[in-house]
C-alpha cells in the first residue's frame, strides 16, 4: 500500500511517515488498541501529520501489516543468495514464526481493521505464498528437501506455529517445531547428507 498521491513526498514528510510506521509497528504489536494519539506522540508528529498520512486507524494498520509482510517476503530471496537453500528455508521459517508470535497485537489490530473495512481476509497472503514457493522450488532444485513436498503441504505443516501461546516461551517451542519440520522435509531428499 503506497501513499495514494503520486507526487513524491518531501524528505521530511517521508521521514515522518517512516517514523509513524515504525512506532505503530511497535505499539500495535504490544497492544492492538494502541491509541493513534500515542503513536503520533511517540513518533514525534502532530495529529494533522498522522491523519495526512493515514486518514484512519484501519489505513495505518493495513499499511503496517503490508510493510511487515513485504519485509518477510523479500527476505526469502536475500536468504537464498547468502546461504544454502535448506539453511535459507529454516531461517525464513524462524522469521515467519517471529512475525506470527511477536506481532500478535498487530494480528489482532489487523483483524479489527479488516472487520471495519470489509477488506480482504488475508491481506499479503499471496506475497508469503510466493516466498514459500521460491524457497520450496529452490530446495527441490538443490535436492535438499524431499521431492514430493508442495507449497500447500508446507503451509499446512507450518501452520502449527499459530497454535503456540505467544505469552509463553514461544521462541523455544517454535524452534523445536521448526527443527522437527525441517528434519521431516530433509528425509528422502535426493541430495541428503
Amino acid at each position: 500500500m503506497e501513499p495514494k498521491n503520486e507526487i513524491p513526498q518531501r524528505s521530511d514528510a517521508q521521514r515522518n511517515r517512516e517514523r509513524i510506521l515504525e512506532v505503530a509497528l511497535t505499539e500495535l504489536s504490544l497492544f492492538a488498541d494502541a491509541p493513534l494519539s500515542l503513536i503520533a506522540r511517540k513518533a514525534g508528529v502532530g495529529q494533522g501529520t498522522m491523519y495526512r498520512n493515514f486518514p484512519n486507524r484501519e489505513a495505518l494498520v493495513l499499511e503496517v501489516h503490508h510493510r511487515e509482510v513485504r519485509h518477510l517476503a523479500d527476505s526469502a530471496p536475500q536468504l537464498l543468495r547468502s546461504g544454502k537453500p535448506d539453511e535459507a528455508l529454516r531461517e525464513w521459517m524462524s522469521r515467519l514464526a517471529y512475525f506470527a508470535m511477536a506481532r500478535a497485537g498487530l494480528a489482532d489490530a489487523l483483524r479489527q481493521a479488516i472487520s471495519a473495512t470489509g477488506g480482504p481476509a488475508k491481506p499479503g497472503y499471496s506475497l508469503v505464498v510466493d516466498a514459500i514457493k521460491l524457497l520450496i522450488n529452490t530446495n527441490h532444485e538443490a535436492g535438499t528437501i524431499r521431492p514430493n513436498v508442495t507449497t500447500d503441504d508446507f503451509i499446512l505443516a507450518i501452520a502449527g506455529i499459530w497454535q503456540i501461546d505467544n505469552h509463553g516461551d514461544w521462541q523455544a517451542q517454535s524452534g523445536r517445531l521448526l527443527d522437527l519440520l525441517m528434519d521431516g522435509l530433509r528425509v528422502g531428499a535426493p541430495g541428503a547428507r
